[in-house]
């Protein structure tokens, strides 16, 4: 099996998390319902039109499409990446996998209804993490691990190798 498969893979294990994990919030929170966690952790239902932390969310329905193309964009980016990636490069795959999952999560979202399901929830008293969800996560993991890597953080791996000279 080409190397590729496997990240792909990882990205469709994502997308199914999220869809998922979306529906089951549509139907347990479908009432203006909250199921508190703890004191700072709930789940509760909020659609966002616009980009993260409601970025542009009142602004008339363009940033749908806006955003729904830059998905397609990097999605199809991030496909070229991970075929081009070498065999040692696994954690740059796996960065790839999260970012381009959670990318299709949300793109999904976008072009069935228009805007982004989010229902986990982060807050203490009156401060408030905006809502997001399971492709929101990943495309985070992601990104985390590209910059942790970007800064040499992560001793003894490597995520991109270096060129030879």
């Amino acid at each position: 099996m080409p190397n590729w498969v496997k990240y792909v893979a990882l990205s469709g294990v994502i997308v199914a998390a999220d869809k998922s994990s979306k529906v089951w919030a549509e139907q347990a929170l479908s009432s203006r319902e909250v199921i508190s966690i703890t004191s700072w952790f709930d789940f509760s239902l909020v659609y966002n039109s616009g980009a993260a932390f409601g970025l542009l969310n009142n602004a008339g329905g363009w940033q749908t499409v806006f955003f729904a193309a830059i998905a397609l964009l990097v999605s199809g980016f991030l496909v070229i990446l991970i075929k081009q990636l070498e065999q040692q490069e696994w954690l740059l795959g796996v960065a790839y996998a999260c970012v381009l999952g959670g990318a299709i999560g949300n793109l999904i979202d976008r072009l069935m209804y228009g805007k982004v399901i989010d229902f986990v929830h982060w807050f203490y008293q009156d401060y408030h993490w905006p809502h997001f969800n399971i492709a929101d996560i990943a495309i985070c993991i992601g990104a985390a691990i590209l910059i942790i890597d970007a800064f040499g953080l992560l001793p003894g791996v490597k995520a991109s190798t270096e060129p030879s000279e």
